[in-house]
Order: structure tokens, then C-alpha cells, then sequence
């Protein structure tokens, strides 16, 4: 049984680690493990104080892509490369041995490489060798006070769940997070397939609430993997929370997430959970609060489902209950999420007053039904834009409105004040939309896309 590692980073004393420069009398073969790839060289000169002096040599970029090249520490990387591309692991254990018999300074490039070829050969069926030394080298990476990055706390962690330890890959995970290092979905993987594999519920759930935390949407193997681990255990509540979190991020599932889905609506346990008496009302709020579709207000009402394989025709209707699918448009929240990210993505490619000026119009003349390009449906027949053309869409949009209000028209100003605009009619067009507050000019250098 292989003994449970000591936290990685206990050892380290500083937040900054080096790694020794080396030295050369021949300063044409001396590499340092510097940033800059400066060549350092010892050499005496009779007018200095000091029997040694240091001097610097600057190199370019390319001599020095080149010193790195023909470097030991070039020549494993290129091997290590090599040995990943065949996912060839017993190779490239002979070249980090023979690399460190002949005292060659491995770098974060170097660990990586090594760890991932031992994390793949473990999960690939053979899990003795790259156990072993896959957790022989991550150890050995800490004592040359290395520092470690994301893709080495993530292959270390699925080492780990190749040891069927998925505790370990969730402590690997805390302590990347705790030395800053922000994980990625690929981080979380190893400990919520683990927890999931072994029927562990609770444990995938707290791994799925730290993923969460950290701001990273779970797809459809960690959607389905929660779904089952759910399922098996029946957390009806569970169930019901992952299903529409599918409902929300994906378009359709694979058919083992469906083979899944079935299970459970199949199930005994699904027919007797529900709701015997519930809020019509709060129903209907949910309902319209969520986009349409769905209320989530949890499981109503008890009996077996039916599940049954069918199609819906052109006009949304289910060829096997007859009834119209609703159509769904996105909720509240993720309105909001969405204005919010264009918002931002909006004042960090033109100036950000005018687009806050945008904005603040809005607040006061909004809000409305519908929005027109004014550029688009005015060219959207020739090379001559036509204020008649657009008034004929704008007056259509009025007529269709719920509240018969004018839509929102997006114009630059060069259009408003330049070429057809000057005709008079087309002015008391554009004066009649400025009188009822519908019409935005945006200004010279902004984007009227946004």
C-alpha cells in the first residue's frame, strides 16, 4: 500500500522559489536557469580586488532559443516530447533517470511532461509503474523546489485516482487553491470521478459545491456523473437539481446520459417521490420566472412514468402525448449574466463613456419590445440607404407590440445628420423618432453593433 503523501508544499519557505545558476569557465555551453537566459562565467582579472569576478554576457532571443536547444536541459525536453506523443512512459523514465545521474536541472516543462505520461499509463490499465513513479517524481519535484502550476496539481490528483484515492485528489485540489493557483474544470475531474465511482454522494456533492465556488460550469461528464451517483443513491432532490442544470447547459445529451435519465424515471423509488398537494400558484410564478417550460418547484405529484422514445414534429408538438412543447426563453438571471458580460465586453473594445451613455439613455427612455439596426434594414435592399424602408419595419414592430410602443432604433450619427437624412421628410422622420425618445445616434468611433 503506498503511503499517503505529506502536503506538498510544507516544505517551502518562501513564496518565490530559484534554482541555482550554472557556471562555466566556457561561457559558450553555460545555460542558467534565469528568466533571461543570461550566460554567467567565472574568470580572474589581475586589476580586480576580488579573485573572482562575474560577468554577464546578454544574448538575443534567438541565441538564446538556441543555447536552450543544444542545452542538456533542451535535449530531455525534445526526449520527453517525443516519449508524449508516443505515450511511451517506460522511455521517458529511462531519460529522467539518465538525466539525473548526470546531474541535468529540470524545469516545470520537464516535471510535467513526466507526470502526465505517469497519470495516462496509470489510468491506461498498468498502474504499478506510473504509480510508483509518478508520485516518486512529484516528491522529487518539491525537494528541487520547483514550483508547481496547474497541470502538475491536475496530474498529480489523477495519480491519485488511479491509486483509487479520490480524498488525495481532493486535498491536491485544496492545496492548489490555498498557494492561489486557480484550478480548471480538468482539476476537478479526478476527485468528482472518484467520489462517483466509489457511490460516494456526499463527497461528489462537495466537490461539486467547491467547483461552484470557484466559478466553473460543469459539463456533461460531470453533469452525468452527478446525475448517476444521484440516482443510485436516490437524492430525489439531487436528481432533480442536476436534470435541469443538463436542461440549462446542454442541447441534447449523450446516449449514456440518457440511458441514465431512463433509469431513473423507470425506477420504483421515481414513481412513489412527489408532492401530493402543491401551489398552483407558486407553480405558475416559477413558471414564468424560469422562462416558461419549467416551475422548478421539485417533484409534484406521485405514480409511475411513462417513458417512451419518440419525435417532435415541425410545429413542436410530441407525436407520442400530442401536447405543444413550450417554448423557453432564458430566465431572469441569465438575461441579467448575459447584459452584464456584454456590458463589459462592450467598454473594453471602444470608450467607455459612450457606451455608459448609452446605458444611462437607456434607463430613461427605456425599456422596449424590440430593437432595429437601423444600418441593416436601411441597406437591406440596394446601395442607397432608405429612411422610408426602415420607417415601414419600425411602423410593422409598433403594430405587433404588445404595448404598441415604437421599438428602439440604433442609428449612427453620421446617418442621422449626413446624406438622405437632410431630405425633409426623412428629417421630420428622424425628429419624430427623437420626440418620442426611440432613437439613439451612437457617436463617432463607437461600434452601433453593441
Amino acid at each position: 500500500m503506498m503511503a499517503r503523501l505529506a502536503p506538498p508544499f510544507s516544505i517551502f519557505t518562501q513564496s518565490h522559489y530559484w534554482r541555482p545558476l550554472l557556471s562555466s569557465h566556457n561561457a559558450k555551453h553555460a545555460l542558467t536557469a534565469a528568466t533571461n537566459f543570461s550566460i554567467t562565467s567565472l574568470a580572474r582579472t589581475p586589476k580586480s580586488r576580488d579573485e573572482g569576478t562575474t560577468t554577464t554576457i546578454k544574448l538575443s532571443s534567438k541565441s538564446r532559443r538556441k543555447a536552450f536547444y543544444e542545452s542538456p536541459e533542451g535535449v530531455l525536453l525534445r526526449k520527453l516530447n517525443e516519449c508524449s506523443k508516443d505515450g511511451d512512459v517506460i522511455q521517458a523514465l529511462r531519460h529522467y533517470d539518465e538525466a539525473r545521474k548526470l546531474g541535468v536541472l529540470l524545469s516545470l516543462d520537464h516535471y510535467n511532461k513526466l507526470l502526465y505520461l505517469c497519470s495516462v499509463e496509470s489510468a491506461a490499465g498498468v498502474p504499478h509503474l506510473g504509480l510508483k513513479r509518478g508520485f516518486e517524481i512529484f516528491q522529487q519535484m518539491l525537494n528541487d523546489r520547483v514550483q508547481p502550476n496547474e497541470a502538475t496539481f491536475t496530474n498529480a490528483a489523477r495519480l491519485a485516482a488511479a491509486k483509487e484515492d479520490p480524498d488525495m485528489a481532493f486535498e491536491l485540489l485544496k492545496q492548489m487553491k490555498n498557494v492561489a493557483i486557480a484550478p480548471k474544470l480538468r482539476s476537478y475531474e479526478p476527485a468528482l470521478f472518484g467520489f462517483c465511482k466509489r457511490g460516494d454522494a456526499e463527497k461528489a456533492y462537495l466537490v461539486d459545491a467547491d467547483m461552484v465556488e470557484s466559478g466553473i460550469v460543469a459539463e456533461e461528464p460531470e453533469l452525468s456523473a452527478l446525475l448517476e451517483v444521484s440516482v443510485n443513491a436516490n437524492k430525489e432532490d439531487k436528481v432533480y437539481e442536476v436534470l435541469h442544470r443538463l436542461r440549462a447547459t446542454l442541447r441534447q445529451v449523450s446516449e449514456s446520459t440518457l440511458g441514465i435519465v431512463e433509469n431513473w424515471f423507470n425506477s420504483e423509488y421515481a414513481a412513489k417521490i412527489g408532492k401530493e398537494k402543491w401551489d398552483v400558484k407558486k407553480v405558475r410564478e416559477g413558471i414564468a420566472r424560469g422562462g416558461g417550460g419549467w416551475h422548478g418547484q421539485g417533484w409534484l405529484g406521485s405514480g409511475r412514468w411513462k417513458v417512451v422514445n419518440t419525435q417532435v414534429n415541425e410545429d413542436g408538438v410530441c407525436l407520442s402525448c400530442g401536447e405543444k412543447l413550450a417554448s423557453i426563453d432564458i430566465d431572469p438571471k441569465e438575461t441579467e449574466n448575459f447584459a452584464a458580460s456584454l456590458s463589459k465586453l462592450a467598454c473594453q473594445k471602444e470608450a467607455k463613456a459612450n457606451f455608459v451613455h448609452f446605458q444611462t439613455w437607456l434607463e430613461r427612455h427605456g425599456p422596449f419590445d424590440a430593437v432595429v439596426d437601423g444600418a441593416n434594414v436601411g441597406l437591406a435592399n440596394g446601395h442607397n440607404f432608405s429612411f422610408s424602408q426602415l420607417n415601414t419595419v419600425v411602423e410593422q414592430l409598433r403594430q405587433i407590440s404588445p404595448s404598441k410602443r415604437l421599438p428602439l432604433i440604433i442609428l449612427h450619427i453620421s446617418r442621422v445628420h449626413g446624406g438622405p437624412a437632410q431630405n425633409p421628410k426623412n428629417k421630420r422622420l428622424i425628429e419624430n423618432w427623437k420626440k418620442n425618445g426611440v432613437l439613439y445616434a451612437t457617436p463617432q468611433g463607437s461600434n452601433d453593433d453593441w
